[in-house]
């Protein structure tokens, strides 16, 4: 969506070039990069991201492979004349990788792969009769350009690691902290991020992955969540828990803002999202029925509390009973002793991972779903079932 936002001319190239973390994630040269987007605006049709953060390492080049074909096989059903041009890593592009699983997914698709600068094929091209061969052609389908030496390319790479050491003069990256948080609970539900099909796994879990705002000013939350039509009063209350905890997700955008780190409460946070993502963002589309609205907040409490307690044990357990005064207070507590008793029933073996991500799963948008979610988990806890008489009546 950052790059939709970017197309429509919504936001500027600064705010483009922070969004996607290119400085942090990337680092090289923004000025090229710049050049293509504003080119494949210019005369494109449309420009999709088609690789997923975080990417780990090599060990999950096969998965991303299949999920970039997946995607690309999205945007020829929304563009059936149109000439597809992807940029990818050099690694995808080796003939075992995104072309052959290509030929098996797209049979039908005449594809040509441009490889840019390989050394190997550079030596060999450099015994060739012409001074300067610019392209070499390696099999059917597939060719190398040449618009630099090895030397230069190297030089090129030193000087980018030199600048990298020299350190960056912002703050510390929370973002990766908080993406570790959300993959430690992924691993733990054995959620396979890169699933394509709904039922016993989210939907392509990897393309939800939140934004992560840290030292940014609330003004800047603060119009986002305007524009996605977020009432004035509603923002306040969104930003109570950035007051109170430090850190907020954000689901009407799917964006994080840390103010100020504490794991326990990150950890709550990084919960809620996935809880979030694995019904698939709903927050993003309609509102929910008032009528069952303390079940879905309670059971995303009690979640969310889970989660933390999982993630960081230490997190004090909530048994304890108190006046229920309004209704989010009093969906957040009884969520916090839903949240406690969970963890205690995982603990003693009687809930099994697979039942907790079932719960993770569940559409609590569908009617009486959460109601039902709510019931089950609340069983065997009388001063939850109090806390709900006392919002109910």
């Amino acid at each position: 969506h950052i790059l939709d936002e970017w197309w429509r001319r919504e936001i500027s190239e600064v705010e483009l070039r922070k969004r996607i973390r290119f400085d942090f994630d990337w680092g090289y040269d923004w000025a090229p990069f710049y050049e293509l987007l504003v080119t494949a605006r210019e005369h494109a049709e449309a420009i999709y991201g088609l690789d997923c953060m975080p990417r780990e390492d090599l060990r999950k080049i096969g998965v991303r492979d299949r999920h970039a074909v997946h995607k690309i096989g999205e945007i020829r059903q929304a563009h059936p004349n149109a000439a597809i041009l992807v940029f990818f890593g050099e690694s995808h592009l080796a003939p075992g990788h995104l072309p052959r699983v290509l030929d098996e997914q797209m049979p039908g698709e005449r594809t040509v792969t441009v490889l840019q600068n390989v050394d190997a094929l550079y030596w060999q091209a450099a015994g060739e009769k012409s001074d300067h061969v610019e392209a070499v052609r390696v099999a059917d389908g597939v060719v190398c350009a040449f618009n630099s030496t090895p030397l230069e390319k190297y030089e090129n790479y030193r000087l980018h690691l030199s600048r990298w050491r020299r350190g960056d003069e912002g703050g510390a990256d929370v973002a990766p902290t908080i993406y570790n948080l959300i993959d430690s609970l992924i691993r733990f539900l054995d959620i396979n991020r890169y699933s394509s099909r709904n039922g016993t796994q989210p939907k392509f879990l990897v393309d939800l992955m939140p934004e992560v705002y840290s030292g940014e000013p609330d003004s800047t939350l603060r119009r986002m969540l305007l524009s996605s039509g977020l009432t004035e009063q509603g923002m306040n209350s969104a930003f109570l828990g950035v007051d109170e905890r430090g850190c907020s997700y954000f689901p009407q955008i799917n964006s994080f803002y840390v103010r100020n780190f504490q794991m326990a409460y990150a950890a709550e946070e990084a919960t809620r999202f996935l809880h979030h993502a694995c019904r698939g963002l709903p927050e993003l589309e309609a509102a929910k029925k008032s009528s069952e609205l303390f079940y879905v907040r309670t059971v995303e409490h009690a979640l969310a509390y889970f989660g933390s307690r999982v993630l960081y044990p230490s997190r004090e357990a909530v048994y304890a009973e108190g006046p229920i005064e309004e209704f989010e207070a009093g969906a957040e507590l009884a969520g916090q002793m839903l949240g406690t008793r969970l963890y205690d029933e995982y603990l003693a073996g009687r809930k099994s991972r697979s039942e907790l991500r079932n719960l993770f799963l569940t559409r609590l948008d569908e009617s009486g779903q959460a109601k039902e979610v709510y019931r089950q988990l609340a069983r065997k806890i009388p001063a939850v079932r109090k806390a709900r008489a006392a919002i109910a009546d």
